[in-house]
């Protein structure tokens, strides 16, 4: 099985994100790969359509926490995110849609923060907000229950995140014209949420649907791709259709490897992924560079004893156990206490877990 991991956003589209490195960290599951749930543009973004012409300052305030988003600057979007909501509060009506757009953006980065009861209360309001002023089918309903689903999704609270993902994708699909990558963006994660459910058969032609839109609408080469390329590739591998997943890894991979990535987050993704699909066939040779590669990435951006170097070292333990390089493994051993150590200390709930 897999696990969650937040990832980070590119030009007009937000997936859910890389660097959410807040808090949570990873969601424990047996294959100890990592999957990224999607947030599409309407969770994080400029001045809506409605009352353009009122609240400049509230205008000014939503650009600047989307382009905090989208550089990763998240503490500080928090606190500008925070005056945006306190400003739309003050120009605009309690039930105006633009209250509910800072609420939205607020609930998203409280999210990332691992500050969940904080960003469960606002996207409720919003989604309250949203129903009243719109209609229960409108796409920015879609947009708050994805937002939700996904808040659940992150906490591994799966039955209730279900419900509001297949209400999200209901509505995006009445709306697929005006809005495809906000459908592709609900079918990936209700398509995550199957799989993590061992529901493979349903799993499967979500997120083929949801890579085929990401290729229509952002082209072969896009970031969006190889994530979902990733994430079927996790679905083959789940159902011991090895070849096939191996070729998708491949194919993300590839992407990767000539794509920016800011932290580098989403490539050592990739990379881990791609290790499990070797372990898991006994191809320790194949696994371990990547594993290690994966490692090195995470520790130039966010230094040696960040939570996120967990997954792929205690794969490496795994393979130096199998090998018999015990003394190379009980050394990884000790290093991944001191992070669990670290972790425990700064509250953090399991960053530092082992599957």
């Amino acid at each position: 099985m897999a696990d969650v991991f937040h990832e980070g956003q590119f030009v007009e589209y937000l997936p859910t994100q890389k660097g959410d490195f807040e808090r949570k960290y990873f969601s424990s599951g047996p294959a100890g790969r990592v999957y990224n749930p999607r947030i599409d543009i309407r969770h994080i973004k400029g001045p809506p359509v409605f009352g353009q012409s009122a609240g400049t300052k509230w205008e000014t305030l939503n650009q600047e926490v989307l382009e905090l988003f989208r550089t990763g600057k998240y503490d500080r979007a928090v606190v500008v995110a925070e005056k945006a909501l306190e400003v739309a509060e003050r120009n605009f009506s309690p039930n105006h849609p633009n209250v509910a757009t800072s609420m939205n953006n607020l609930a998203r980065l409280y999210n990332i923060q691992g500050r969940y009861q904080q960003a469960e209360d606002l996207y409720k309001r919003a989604l309250a907000i949203w129903e009243s002023a719109l209609g229960p089918n409108h796409p920015e309903v879609a947009g708050a229950l994805n937002g939700l689903g996904t808040l659940y999704f992150d906490q591994e609270k799966y039955a209730e995140a279900e419900p509001l993902l297949e209400r999200a994708l209901a509505i995006a699909e009445i709306e697929i014209g005006s809005d495809p990558l906000g459908l592709a963006a609900v079918l990936s994660n209700l398509g995550m949420l199957y799989m993590l459910q061992e529901q493979y058969t349903k799993a499967e032609p979500l997120i083929e649907r949801s890579l085929a839109i990401y290729e229509e609408q952002l082209g072969p080469e896009h970031p969006e791709v190889a994530m979902s390329l990733s994430a079927l590739a996790g679905v083959c591998q789940e159902q011991e259709k090895y070849a096939r997943a191996e070729s998708l890894y491949n194919r993300s991979r590839d992407i990767w490897e000539k794509t920016p990535d800011p932290d580098g987050s989403r490539f050592a993704t990739c990379l881990n992924n791609m290790g499990t699909l070797y372990e898991a066939q006994g191809k320790y040779q194949q696994a371990e560079p990547l594993y290690k590669r994966s490692v090195a990435m995470v520790e130039k951006t966010l230094g040696p004893d960040h939570p996120n170097v967990v997954k792929p070292l205690n794969h490496l333990v795994d393979i130096y156990r199998a090998t018999n390089r015990d003394e190379e493994a009980e050394a990884l051993e000790q290093r991944l206490a001191r992070i669990r150590g670290a972790q425990a200390t700064q509250g953090d709930p399991g960053g530092a877990r082992r599957p």
